[in-house]
């Protein structure tokens, strides 16, 4: 098997990967292209990057491409991390449909699953009547592998060892025996988060209710103007009238023509 990838190949996968998940590969990537489909090919044993692109992308290589995607997703995120959107949900929002006793939360690109638990350990938090509460927090990713992790629940010590001792106390039960040093996030937090693999460049999104909140947090980074125009303009589709879109410290919309009310630094309005 030859690991040299031809300038042709790396065009075809960039133009592959922009058309499916709307990600530009620039050529800095190009070895991390390189590095990420070697093993792949070889547990194949396909000769060449050609060959591995063909069958990505004839009819039948669906279930190649989803693993092609998994491989070229960057998951990096944590617990809590950037704190102000959820101290904004706890309240702003909260107090907003505290009359209905309804929300409505959608973490669009929920990696590994920080995100999401993170919003719903905030709400059990804040809420000593949750059990009274009609609360659906949707987690969605491309990726299938980090999804599995995700609804799994499970985390290493590391990954919680910077949260405070009564919050993982609260949250989390600790592993024991094989299971030591693994954190497990409780059933009363997961039981508010459902997962499910949604592809953000897909026209619609398999949601039927109104959404309060969308977190969409250092994802667009990844995509071009024009593919962040698009992306913005469903997911206010998808927001009922005074929701919220939060979006990463490293983003802001001012670039792209939008609909939203700008509020703060990465929190919009969709207006009334």
């Amino acid at each position: 098997m030859t690991t040299t990838l031809t300038d042709k190949e790396f065009e075809q996968f960039q133009s592959l990967i922009y058309q499916q998940v709307g990600i530009k590969l620039d050529s800095p990537k190009r070895n991390l292209l390189v590095s990420r489909l070697s093993k792949r090919l070889r547990d194949l044993k396909l000769a060449s990057f050609q060959a591995y692109y063909d069958c990505v992308s004839r009819k039948g290589g669906e279930e190649e491409l989803t693993r092609l995607l998994d491989l070229i997703s960057t998951n990096k995120t944590d617990f809590y991390r950037e704190p102000v959107h959820f101290d904004f949900l706890r309240d702003q929002v909260l107090p907003e449909v505290r009359g209905t006793k309804t929300l409505r939360v959608w973490s669009s690109a929920s990696s590994s699953g920080e995100e999401p638990y993170t919003i719903a350990m905030t709400l059990c938090d804040a809420l000593s009547d949750i059990s009274r509460w009609d609360i659906k927090i949707l987690a969605s990713d491309i990726s299938t592998r980090v999804l599995a992790k995700a609804a799994s629940g499970l985390y290493e010590e590391e990954r919680v060892s910077q949260l405070p001792k009564d919050l993982v106390r609260r949250h989390f039960l600790c592993g024991k025996g094989p299971q030591a040093g693994k954190y497990k996030v409780r059933p009363d937090v997961a039981k508010l988060v459902a997962f499910r693999r949604i592809n953000l460049m897909d026209p619609t999104f398999p949601i039927r209710s109104a959404l309060d909140v969308i977190f969409c947090r250092n994802v667009m980074i990844y995509f071009d103007r024009p593919t962040q125009a698009k992306l913005v303009e469903k997911f206010f589709r998808y927001l009922r009238q005074g929701g919220y879109l939060f979006i990463g410290h490293s983003e802001s919309l001012q670039w792209i023509e939008h609909q939203f009310t700008y509020l703060r630094p990465t929190i919009y309005q969709k207006p009334f």
